[in-house]
Formats: C-alpha cells, structure tokens, sequence
C-alpha cells in the first residue's frame, strides 16, 4: 500500500531509449560526414537504422502506456505541450530557410555592389511556372489537411470511425500524390542543387518540406493502422490529434512556401 499511485502523474520507469537514440543519432551524422568524405554510406545506414528502430520500440511503448492508462488527463495535458514546442521549433526551422531565400531575393550578390550588380533569380535560372504542377500540388495537400480534419471531427464529434477511417485513408492517399509529383517536378528542374544560392535555397526548402510530407504521411497511416486495431476514443487520441497537428502544419509551411518561392520569388 506504501507504493500505491495516488496521484495523475506518470512516473517513467528507467529506459535505455534516450541512450540509444543519441548513439544512433551520433553514429548517422558521423557516418553521413565519412560519406561525405568518400568513405561508403555504411556508417550513416547503421546509425540510420539503429535510429529508426529506436522511434519504433519506444513510441510503440508510449502506445502501450496509453492502453493500460497511463495517460490521464494531466499526462495528455503534458504531451500535447511538448508536441506543441515541437511544433514551434519546426517553424524556427523552416524560418531560417525563409529567411535565406529573402535574404538573396531582396539583395542578390552581384561582382560590384550587391543591390545595384546582382539579380534574382540568378542569370541563367528557368523557375517553375507556379500556376501548373505547383498549384495543383497546393490543391492536393489542402484537400489532404481537410480529409484529416473529417477524420478528427468524425472521432471527436460523433464518435465514427468509419467516416474517420475513410478520412485518414484519403489524407494517407493524397499525401502519396504530392510526394510522387513533387519528385515529377524536381525530375524536370532546369536548375541543380549546386552552383546557385537559388537552386540551393529552392531544394533546401522545399525538399525538407517534401521530407516533412512524407514522415506526415507515415504518421497519418501509423494512426489509421492503429483505429484497425482499436484505438482511439473521442476523450483519448493524443496521437492521432498530434499527427493532425503536425499535418496542418506541413499545409501553413507550404503555403507560405508556394507563395514565397514559387509565386513571388518566381
């Protein structure tokens, strides 16, 4: 009776997660430097793997502590704040590739004098027509963002997980479409990574977007496999509430970047 729970905190038991996840982490930065140096990928694909079977065993021991209810309302409570940092911390990191792009755009580096000498985009750049595959991309992942909240309006409101089983599989579906046309669109890129700060600042952007799309993508698919299996009630679904967040997300960057990069910086 001395060590029975009496209060809404989770109390962790020691975990060798942390540990690993940091090795595995070190281990495929340090091997992508080797690779980088000409020394074989081998170093970065272990460290990769070890990495991603650290994300699997123990987010898959948070959804374990959720069925056994661990997870009270004060320990969502904590979740959804630490999701929500995240989140923030996903914004700074896609301001700085912003604020490079502007920073290039507004004053491009020319032999004399940056503001008189440069031009943007550079001599010699064929940018994408915004209003053809850009925009059509725009559209699918919108409709993706709208088919996730029908999945979590069907959950939260009625209780439906058929109509949210069907949202999820669209969200799932149309996220898959955006990925194959951005990588249709980066095959037919009239500029390369190297050589230009705007082909650099075009892929870094976009493609850590594209990136982003797709760990959304398998993060919206993990919570549909997870309602097959029944999880998930109108009172507990951090998880499918996080992917929700993180998917709308990913829309607000791609807009500011559709607008910016495509349209504008165009």
């Amino acid at each position: 009776m001395a060590h029975e729970k009496n209060h809404d905190y989770h109390i962790l038991n020691p975990s060798i997660w942390p540990f690993l996840g940091g090795l595995g982490g070190f281990i495929m930065l340090f091997g992508a430097v080797l690779w980088m140096h000409g020394s074989g990928p081998y170093a970065f694909l272990i460290g990769f793997a070890l990495t991603l079977y650290v994300m699997y065993a123990w987010w898959a021991e948070v959804v374990t502590e959720s069925q056994v209810g661990d997870h009270t309302p004060v320990v969502r409570i904590g979740l959804r704040y630490g999701f929500i940092m995240f989140i923030m911390s996903e914004v700074m990191f896609f301001a700085a590739w912003f604020w490079s792009f502007f920073k290039h755009a507004m004053y491009p580096m020319g032999p004399q004098s940056p503001a008189v000498d440069g031009v943007w985009p550079p001599v010699g750049i064929e940018t994408f027509d915004p209003w053809h595959l850009p925009l059509i991309n725009t559209m699918i992942l919108l409709c993706s963002g709208m088919a996730a909240t029908w999945a979590h309006h069907a959950l939260v409101h009625e209780n439906n997980r058929e109509d949210m089983k069907w949202g999820l599989i669209l969200a799932v579906v149309l996220g898959v479409i955006f990925t194959g046309f951005q990588a249709y669109e980066y095959s037919h890129a009239a500029f390369g990574f190297a050589g230009n700060i705007y082909g650099a600042n075009f892929f870094m952007a976009t493609g850590f977007h594209g990136f982003h799309v797709i760990i959304g993508t398998i993060f919206l698919l993990v919570c549909l496999i997870r309602l097959q299996k029944g999880h998930f009630t109108p009172e507990k679904h951090v998880g499918f509430e996080a992917a929700a967040w993180y998917w709308h997300f990913v829309d607000v960057v791609w807009l500011f970047l559709f607008a910016a990069v495509y349209v504008w910086g165009g």
